[in-house]
């Protein structure tokens, strides 16, 4: 099997078996995903196995595996479902208001998404991390670089033809640096927002500079 054949294969491994349609499947859905984000909670990535996830859910694994045909599939759903109100919120912050604001707006978000469930938040980042080499983005993030993108392209200064480019190291400055505040701090404050939003500036304005 080719790399390009071996890659399909393993995209088809990882995404959702089929798409509830009815509400009684759509909450089984929910169920096992919440039993997911409780797994990662209390027992990290070594307890993270579907099994428990299915008895932490209340499904049997069969019926985890009607939805999910392996746990790095439910780990990609669990992804799309914390990441669709941070994405939701951020977009809004980034159109139609001046730059400093809606970036500091983006900063704060950023910060409040990662200290709603820490632990999660983290676990989920690692994960994401590990499984982007297997497959495209998750809907959401391509949503949220589409949006910084499009933002940057009207950045004072900044050549639009970089916006890509500079919203994909943008969004992964501002992960690594809520993550580490969200290991130390419970809840957003200045003194937490004010350095985040320096470097992320900071790396606008050597960009601008350039």
């Amino acid at each position: 099997m080719n790399n390009s054949q071996s890659k399909k294969a393993v995209v088809r491994r990882l995404a959702p078996r089929k798409t509830p349609s009815q509400p009684r499947s759509t909450h089984t859905v929910e169920t096992i995903l919440e039993g997911a984000a409780h797994i990662l909670e209390q027992h990290g990535l070594e307890g993270y196995t579907t099994n428990a996830i299915a008895a932490r859910a209340g499904v049997s694994i069969g019926s985890l595996y009607q939805y999910f045909p392996t746990k790095d599939a439910v780990t990609i759903a669990l992804i799309e479902r914390e990441s669709l109100e941070l994405v939701r919120e951020a977009s809004e912050a980034l159109q139609g208001k001046e730059h400093r604001r809606a970036l500091r707006e983006l900063v704060e978000i950023g910060i409040r998404y990662q200290l709603r469930r820490p632990q999660l938040a983290r676990l989920l980042d690692t994960e994401q991390g590990r499984l982007a080499s297997l497959m495209p983005d998750t809907v959401h993030a391509a949503a949220m670089r589409a949006a910084l993108a499009g933002f940057l392209a009207t950045y004072p200064g900044l050549d639009a033809a970089r916006a890509e480019r500079t919203a994909s190291d943008l969004m992964a400055l501002i992960s690594a640096l809520t993550d580490a505040a969200g290991r130390v701090e419970t809840e957003v404050s200045p003194s937490l927002a004010d350095p985040i939003e320096g470097a992320v500036l900071g790396y606008l304005n050597a960009l601008c500079g350039s």
